[in-house]
């Protein structure tokens, strides 16, 4: 099992930039695909962003590609989501998740149903 806590969430202006991290417990962190997603006020969560066991492979929505980055240090049993020029319609929970996969590519984690573990999000507001 793996327990995910984000951090880094806020209050920004449109056009800023916000860094979320989300640290993981245990020690199987490399054996989980990462992923970010997010859910807007009355909306549905949607996928923003995966990443590979290794960090070799990521793959972005296109609402974000571009503008966003994943990364992760496996070392640190954290995944990171830089988000860049941002805008209203980025303004929402954003949850960080894990998928148990035995293959190290990011199609393990591109769909919300592939995912095991969830944390609890954090609030992200962009200010037009």
């Amino acid at each position: 099992q793996v327990q995910l806590v984000e951090s880094g969430g806020g209050l920004v202006q449109d056009g800023g930039s916000l860094r979320l991290s989300c640290a993981a417990s245990g020690r199987t962190f490399s054996s989980y695909c990462m992923g970010w997603v997010r859910q807007a006020p009355e909306k549905e969560r949607e996928f923003v962003g995966g990443i590979s066991k290794s960090g070799g492979s990521t793959y972005y929505a296109d609402s974000v590609n571009g503008r966003f980055t994943i990364s992760r240090d496996n070392a640190k049993n954290t995944v990171y989501l830089q988000m860049n020029r941002l805008t209203s319609e980025d303004t929402g929970v954003y949850y960080c998740a894990a998928a148990l996969s035995g293959w190290d590519n990011v199609r393990a984690c591109q769909v919300l149903s592939q995912f095991d573990y969830w944390g609890q999000g954090t609030q992200v507001t962009v200010s037009s």
